[in-house]
């Protein structure tokens, strides 16, 4: 079939292919664009089996931007913990903020306005206006990419400047304008479920007679991507400092991962550190000899562009240690705070 032809019909078969095939999803034909702003905004970087549990428990909690807004970031974090990439969760806060502040806590109709939002990209904003309102606005994500990179054998790399515009022009040729809505569900559950990243599901993909990738064999090899960034080793030294039932522990700092969420005394390296050198920094810093009980996670805990190593080093103490920015807590109360899930695993231990 001629790539005119197939343009121009593109939208056809996609949504003849969705009408039986959709999968229920609590935010399905929601439209309620805050709860579809927290769908959208939980869901990336998440699987959705996962996210399910997480989206009912945050609506629960939190039924409307009022809720949200009003509540304080630490009981959002630790909703939010175990998922990961908790700028999320920060960045939702602040966007409820705005969103009250700015709109009288409704959503604003206009793309460029529900851009500006904080926790807001073109992707989320996309999805708002077109399941909100039905704003001919197409997403572009991932699975968007995958499915017209492999469709139309496009191999221009998709994380550059001309890439990112090619795959945009594109995905707007190709929108369903009447129903943008039900087709920007359409092309997300059909890469989730057909054209995924491996192992696509080619023989029951209504585009393999015309899918430049399966028929030249590259479904392997689309979409290109121009750069691989190196991931940025940590080494996370936790000093456990315990006094009889109570935990000497810190508030991250807002300009790193897991700000705002608490954490044990942490000495950080970018190399391993010997045990040796551990006992040796403890000491100094309790001018007394000292023994500990050491942990350490089996395998690195991978973010984006981050590979962290994480060490905990038990200490028990005859006396409070002060140390500037912390506080002693019980087990118990520390188990109620926002914490890294590597942490709050490590407490599960104690």
């Amino acid at each position: 079939m001629a790539e005119a032809l197939l343009k121009s019909i593109f939208k056809k078969i996609l949504l003849d292919w969705y009408d039986p095939a959709a999968r229920p999803m609590p935010w399905k034909d929601e439209k309620n664009p805050y709860k579809i702003w927290i769908s959208e905004v939980m869901l990336q970087q998440t699987r959705v089996e996962q996210g399910l549990e997480y989206y009912k428990r945050f609506i629960d909690k939190f039924p409307d931007v009022f809720s949200l807004a009003n509540a304080p970031i630490e009981d959002v974090l630790k909703l939010w913990q175990g998922l990961g990439y908790y700028s999320r969760a920060r960045n939702l806060h602040k966007g409820a903020h705005q969103l009250v502040s700015n709109y009288d806590g409704e959503m604003p109709r206009s793309f460029n306005e529900i851009l500006a939002l904080s926790s807001v990209g073109p992707y989320t904003a996309a999805a708002i206006a077109s399941f909100a309102y039905n704003m001919p606005h197409a997403v572009v994500d991932g699975n968007v990419i995958r499915i017209i990179s492999r469709i139309f054998g496009i191999d221009t790399p998709f994380d550059t400047s001309v890439g990112q515009k090619l795959f945009k022009q594109l995905a707007d040729e190709l929108l369903d304008r009447q129903q943008a809505g039900r087709y920007n569900q359409a092309i997300m559950d059909f890469g989730a479920t057909v054209c995924t990243p491996s192992n696509p599901k080619c023989a029951e993909c209504p585009f393999s007679q015309d899918c430049v990738a399966f028929l030249s064999g590259k479904t392997s090899e689309l979409p290109v991507k121009s750069k691989k960034i190196k991931k940025r080793e940590r080494h996370f030294n936790y000093f456990v400092f315990q006094h009889q039932d109570e935990f000497l522990v810190f508030q991250r700092d807002t300009k790193d991962v897991y700000s705002g969420m608490y954490e044990f005394y942490l000495w950080e390296h970018e190399t391993i550190i010997s045990d040796d050198i551990i006992k040796l920094k403890i000491e100094d810093m309790l001018n007394k000899p000292v023994s500990f009980t050491k942990f350490s996670l089996n395998k690195p805990h991978i973010l984006t562009h981050q590979r962290l190593f994480i060490h905990f080093f038990q200490f028990n103490l005859n006396h409070k240690l002060s140390l500037e920015g912390g506080s002693w807590r019980t087990l118990g109360n520390l188990k109620k705070l926002p914490v890294p899930k590597f942490i709050h695993d490590y407490m599960e231990r104690l």
